[in-house]
């Protein structure tokens, strides 16, 4: 479809809000948007982090997904307890593909399922005398364990246990650092409530276990950390081979593939890198009003943005790390240039909606620009607005901007601006795949990766041309509505 104007993407959301009765068509009205490049706030256009409409569906996580499932999930070297039911608890098997380096069992625990599994006896009388039980087994099952998280779930914010109680005693036990977590499912709007109650609970039993004190460590003036990097399919490893190769040192990572000493170091550091705004500018905004440690944003989607971001970051040393990202940038530009000369005569000009979490909505549209492709749509599952105020200027003017979209708009948006490539979750996939649309599962690169840096951006290539012009999505229509065979006809 070609580009549309502003009264196009206008009408283009009265149609699709028409079906609503009047009060649910003025609330959904508020979360839609036509992109405008004027404007200095998306505060006077898009309402966001507000309650999803009841009797819609929405494709929203809860505070535990985001406190379990990702600001502490990837943190390899600590077991996470799901306290509560076990249901809850299969959301700890690593369905967000964080990859770390270890052994399962003895040094990284992050696919392993651990959880207090609930029953109708424990709502009754309280779980805090088996989830004391339950880290002493832990202890004897995993000794290499640095320390333990204990992340509620829903029941646990009803029945009142004291989880912070049994972190005490427990921790004082055995020596270990033990983290208690508020993030009751129903806590908040969506998950991003627990990616903040979990950035507050590094900020209260974590950074402090350090402070005042003189460990040894040696710091240099190019220390940094790689902040909110969840390390899908292996991001974090080419981010941080990058940083390096520039001169920098990185001393801690955290989350992805990211440890509990690690994490105890953060403050150290000269300046924090943050790479999902969304889920942890908490803590990177406390560690500079405490410690003084700047922090900034970048982005390594693409060759665009990682030449920008590179040179953004060089800006905050000295000439040492400038010439450092002028050598890099030098070096792999012929390997990127293959890549676009590759590539791009296949992707030019064909669109993409993409209906993301976290930071990709605008993250990954300079990597798709980077291809000739063109971002017509974009949104959030659990934005605020600042996301969107960073997202006004990533994306064309006039085009589609949506906020918690329901599944009945996302439909809708689609068959009218018809994209050649759909980029969103697991819950989309199928129902767009049987629709006859190319569609990549961008939550976690589905099942591929790593997307970051040159090596990522070769295989992000890859996958756009392959999905995209993959012939099957001609033959993919249900057989009543094909056009009937002659042999048929006659019959």
């Amino acid at each position: 479809m070609a580009a549309m104007t502003r009264e196009e993407t206008q009408n283009l959301i009265a149609e699709v809000l028409a079906v609503y009765p009047e009060k649910a068509k003025k609330d959904r009205a508020k979360h839609l948007m036509v992109n405008d490049h004027s404007l200095e706030s998306a505060k006077k256009c898009i309402t966001s982090n507000r309650k999803a409409l009841p009797g819609v569906m929405t494709i929203r996580g809860c505070a535990y997904a985001g406190s379990r499932g990702v600001c502490w999930g990837p943190v390899k070297d600590v077991v996470h307890i799901s306290h509560g039911p076990v249901g809850c608890g299969m959301y700890s098997t690593m369905g967000r593909r964080h990859y770390a380096n270890g052994t399962t069992g003895a040094d990284i625990f992050t696919t392993i399922n651990v959880t207090s599994d609930f029953q109708e006896r424990d709502i009754v009388f309280g779980g805090d005398k088996k989830l004391k039980a339950m880290i002493d087994e832990l202890e004897k099952l995993f000794p290499l364990a640095k320390g333990y998280t204990i992340q509620s779930e829903c029941p646990i914010g009803l029945i009142g246990d004291d989880i912070e109680s049994v972190a005490k005693v427990k921790s004082a036990e055995i020596g270990k650092t033990i983290v208690p977590v508020r993030c009751e499912g129903f806590r908040g709007v969506s998950q991003s409530l627990g990616h903040h109650i979990a950035n507050d609970s590094i900020r209260d039993w974590v950074l402090p276990t350090r402070d005042g004190k003189d460990d040894g460590f040696e710091t240099t003036p190019y220390d940094v950390n790689i902040l909110a990097d969840y390390n899908i399919g292996g991001d974090i490893w080419p981010s941080r081979m990058l940083l390096e190769e520039i001169g920098l040192r990185v001393i801690a990572q955290t989350p992805g593939d990211g440890t509990l000493m690690e994490m105890e170091k953060l403050p150290k550091a000269k300046l924090n890198l943050l790479h999902c705004y969304r889920s942890m500018n908490y803590i990177a905004r406390h560690m500079e009003e405490k410690y003084g440690t700047p922090w900034m944003e970048y982005n390594l989607f693409g060759p665009t943005k990682i030449e920008q971001s590179l040179r953004a970051i060089a800006e905050r040393f000295d000439d040492r790390i400038k010439d450092g990202v002028e050598r890099v940038l030098a070096k792999y530009k012929p390997q990127w240039q293959a890549v676009v000369d590759k590539y791009r005569p296949r992707l030019e000009g064909k669109t993409v909606m993409l209906y993301v979490g976290g930071l990709r909505p605008r993250h990954i549209i300079g990597a798709y620009e980077d291809l000739g492709m063109k971002v017509v749509g974009t949104g959030y599952e659990f934005a605020h607005n600042d996301d969107y105020d960073r997202t006004i200027k990533e994306m064309g003017d006039a085009t589609l901007i949506y906020d918690d979209v329901t599944a009945y708009e996302l439909d809708e948006f689609v068959k009218k601006i018809n994209p050649d490539l759909i980029g969103s979750g697991i819950k989309e996939k199928y129902q767009f795949q049987k629709m006859g649309f190319p569609f990549r599962q961008m939550h976690s690169w589905d099942y591929s990766g790593p997307y970051h840096g040159y090596d990522g951006f070769a295989i992000f290539a890859r996958d756009m041309d392959m999905t995209l012009n993959n012939p099957c999505w001609t033959e993919i229509k249900a057989p009543w509505l094909r056009p009937a065979q002659p042999e048929t006809q006659a019959a």
